[in-house]
């Protein structure tokens, strides 16, 4: 039987841990902390996953929160204008129907529940904070190890990939609340949507519904530009003063979202989280001061901001993609070349994430503008654009490059054209149909005298 480690336990780690314990491999996972150390902490992010990852939950049978977790079913942007009294006006407003429902966990419910699930079905969990020497030890024991611990030392044994790279500072200042009491928007007030809210110069504002550990929630969640107007959240260590903050920025940023949030209230004491980082591509293989080789998995290796909302999504992936590769690999051993062609399986879903993340953080070109706005009055764009969410390497297709999009936005207004035209076509008919089925009943026996006097309207029509 193959033995493997995994180090940390998140969205990406525990997936792993479980798809490879059902297929009877021995594994051992080590975290920093209890289940209910997790269960009972800070937030751990904003995790709203799409159809796809959530697809590969199910896959294997994990999908514990489904009924409880409100179903998005929807995905909406609003772009905010100059500023005027009152507040930032909308300039651009939609929201786009998601082929498959998306939800938000929140990761303390789930890594918690995940862990126990694990234990209880045989699993063997160490709690201890690895080390670099920790596992220059620990390799031994093992075939195979995997870091998916985002944070600290570990990481180090990753170099940054600077070929996929291209920001070294961070681009975003980020701060989450969960709350209870938020109201519906009053243009869809029975529709569960992400919104995501643009302020040019200023940054992102993205409200989501969510499954908390005290019930239904919805998060708020700022994505703010370094220096700018918005970046008010260092030094804040009070979740109450903490929450002031988001509901001032709201307020005078985004006054639509404002006016649903008068009376919320945070979900609990560890309601709100705060920071920035570098987005980051690291090389996925790491060398241990013995010579001992381990692979990193998800965030270890690639660290996208999350204004477009893909780090549980990307980490579902890994996962799977993983699982996918272990499976494969039978029992001829996990070298080097085989963790570098695992990571290329990711990478090919990962690359398309990366390249629009770093489009987002950067201030939009006029045809991703234009394309905004066509959102509001072509639904089909405000489709496409929503289930890019699940699946970002549809941008690749219209999204990037001016002539493409022109393109497709040509193309998406001839259609539209086209279906307006066919409809008063079949209106005009069904209305000739209703005056001829008239005019049958007041005299079928003289049809040229009831033509001569027929309207204007109704004769053009023949």
């Amino acid at each position: 039987m193959r033995t493997i480690l995994i180090v940390g336990a998140g969205q990406s780690g525990l997936q792993l841990a479980l798809g490879l314990q059902s297929q009877g491999y021995e594994l051992t996972l080590m975290s920093n902390r209890t289940a209910d150390e997790i269960r009972g902490g800070r937030v751990m992010s904003t995790q709203c996953m799409f159809h796809t990852a959530l697809g590969h939950e199910r896959d294997l049978g994990l999908n514990f929160w489904e009924e409880r977790a409100p179903r998005v079913e929807g995905l909406g942007v609003s772009v905010a204008g100059p500023s005027a009294p009152g507040g930032h006006p909308r300039v651009v407003d939609w929201v786009g129907r998601l082929d498959g429902h998306a939800q938000s966990v929140d990761q303390r419910i789930k890594m918690a529940g995940w862990m126990e699930t694990f234990e209880q079905r045989g699993g063997q969990v160490v709690i201890h904070g690895a080390a670099v020497s920790d596992l220059d030890v620990l390799i031994r024991k093992y075939d195979l190890v995997l870091v998916a611990a985002g944070k600290g030392e570990l990481v180090s044994l990753f170099d940054r990939d600077a070929a996929r790279s291209p920001y070294d500072t961070p681009r975003r200042a980020l701060a989450v609340a969960y709350v209870h009491g938020l109201g519906p928007r009053p243009e869809h007030p029975d529709v569960d949507a992400v919104r995501c809210n643009l302020v040019p110069g200023v940054g992102e504002l993205f409200v989501m519904p969510a499954l908390t550990t005290s019930g239904r929630a919805d998060i708020l969640f700022w994505e703010t530009v370094p220096g700018g107007p918005a970046d008010a959240f260092q030094g804040i260590t009070d979740p109450s003063e903490h929450l002031e903050r988001v509901l001032e920025l709201m307020e005078h940023f985004t006054p639509w979202e404002y006016a649903r949030a008068t009376k919320v209230e945070l979900t609990d004491v560890g309601a709100t989280l705060s920071g920035r980082y570098a987005p980051t591509v690291r090389h996925p293989v790491g060398r241990l001061p013995g010579g001992g080789l381990v692979l990193g998995v998800a965030d270890v290796v690639v660290a996208n901001d999350p204004i477009t909302g893909q780090g549980s999504n990307s980490a579902a992936k890994c996962a799977a993609a993983y699982l996918e590769s272990i499976l494969e690999r039978g029992d001829r051993p996990f070298d080097e070349e085989w963790m570098r062609t695992t990571f290329d399986r990711y990478w090919e879903s990962a690359r398309h994430v990366t390249k629009w993340t770093n489009a987002m953080l950067a201030p939009p070109p006029e045809h991703v503008v234009n394309l905004l706005g066509a959102g509001s009055a072509f639904p089909a764009v405000a489709h496409r654009i929503a289930n890019g969410f699940d699946d970002p390497s549809d941008f690749e297709n219209f999204f990037y490059e001016p002539e493409k999009t022109a393109a497709y936005l040509d193309g998406v207004r001839e259609e539209a054209e086209a279906a307006e035209a066919e409809a008063e076509a079949a209106e005009a008919e069904a209305a000739a149909d209703d005056v001829a089925a008239a005019d049958d009943v007041a005299g079928a026996d003289d049809g040229a005298e009831v033509d001569d006097h027929a309207p204007e309207a109704v004769r053009s029509f023949r």
